[in-house]
């Protein structure tokens, strides 16, 4: 929690000079009672000894005093809150690595199968944009609220040889800035901001799937710093098991493929290694995905197979819809305040009449 005007916890003086008020009061009866020669009447001048339901209304209202103190400072509390997205960009990995068969009957099939699902589950108008990333990050559908287009975009979708996932979260940014004209292009060089917290968060979220690790092209947390400094989330998703498979794609998920064809490619073809004859492992950096995610407020997300796939992609809108955000929580300390000298004050009053019957 932090406070808009810290100089006003001042305020909270109130409680030590109204106990210090008390203090003397009670000191200068005695005073007054020791001038007298009657001992009757200096025991009669004595307070007695105050129960416990006189005690209570004091401390009710020292209560309030406190936290009428704070709520004048405009304290702050991190919340969750919603926002309407004005854009959604999923950037989806092209490399030839996502031909391999451990998720049947390809990776590639099942993540187009599970970006159909998660472009139908959005509410109407929402605008989403499509960027495809191999060796190089192109945008192919710029964000709209066609799903159709969209679909149709995803299932077009060629692998092609390597993997630069810094370029696709740049090519992402860029989409964005289309449609919303407070986030600058990354032709433009942001610095990182001192105090990533102090950059005004936009209502555009970047989601990138991916089977591999960056190849070529920019860095991804380089990437990641232009996002941070345009106020823009990415959420990671590293698709894909660690277990050695082979390349099997249709021939109309190939695309172009220098010096080779569909089938047996090398090391720079998404992010994979040896693993026999005609088979590879994955070599998914999870680390420089973590870090993309955390650096710029987004989440990074595993998925080993396709209901994984699918569960972290529907789950995804809560994430994206509700935005952790500064809210000021006065009103609630003022409504507790108040309740809390309404509760002294009426306790104070029912007793003493209790008392005078």
């Amino acid at each position: 929690m932090s406070l808009t005007w810290p100089w006003a916890l001042t305020a909270l003086l109130a409680f030590p000079a109204l106990l210090g008020y008390r203090w003397w009061l009670r000191r200068r009866r005695r005073r007054d009672a020791v001038r007298v020669s009657s001992v009757a009447l200096i025991r009669a001048a004595l307070p007695g000894r105050s129960s416990w339901r006189r005690r209570i209304p004091l401390w009710l209202l020292a209560m309030a005093l406190l936290v009428l103190g704070v709520g004048a400072a405009r304290p702050q509390a991190s919340v969750l809150v919603p926002s309407e997205a004005s854009a959604i960009v999923l950037a989806m990995d092209m490399s030839g690595s996502m031909c391999s068969d451990d998720i049947a009957p390809n990776r590639l099939t099942v993540a187009q199968d599970a970006a159909q699902a998660f472009v139908e589950a959005q509410p109407e108008g929402t605008k989403i944009g499509l960027v495809g990333f191999a060796g190089h990050a192109s945008v192919l559908v710029a964000p709209t609220d066609d799903k159709q287009a969209l679909i149709d975009a995803i299932y077009g979708i060629r692998t092609s040889r390597g993997t630069a996932i810094g370029l696709g979260i740049l090519a992402s940014l860029d989409a964005i800035a289309e449609v919303n004209t407070a986030v600058q292009p990354t032709g433009i060089e942001l610095p990182m901001p001192s105090d990533p917290a102090l950059v005004a968060l936009q209502p555009d979220t970047i989601v990138v799937l991916t089977d591999g690790a960056n190849t070529q092209g920019v860095y991804p947390i380089d990437a990641a710093v232009q996002a941070v400094a345009r106020g823009v989330r990415v959420y990671t998703i590293g698709f894909g098991t660690t277990e050695p498979a082979a390349f099997v794609c249709r021939s109309d998920q190939i695309g172009s493929f220098p010096n080779g064809g569909g089938r047996g490619f090398d090391n720079t073809g998404g992010g994979f290694g040896g693993g026999g004859p005609g088979r590879r492992f994955q070599q998914l950096d999870e680390e420089s995905l973590t870090a993309v995610a955390d650096l710029t407020g987004g989440e990074y997300f595993q998925a080993r197979d396709a209901e994984a796939l699918n569960t972290v992609l529907q789950d995804l809108p809560r994430s994206i819809v509700l935005q952790r955000r500064d809210s000021e929580v006065t009103m609630w300390f003022a409504l507790a305040g108040a309740m809390l000298v309404t509760t002294s004050v009426g306790l104070s009053l029912w007793w003493r009449r209790v008392s005078a019957f």
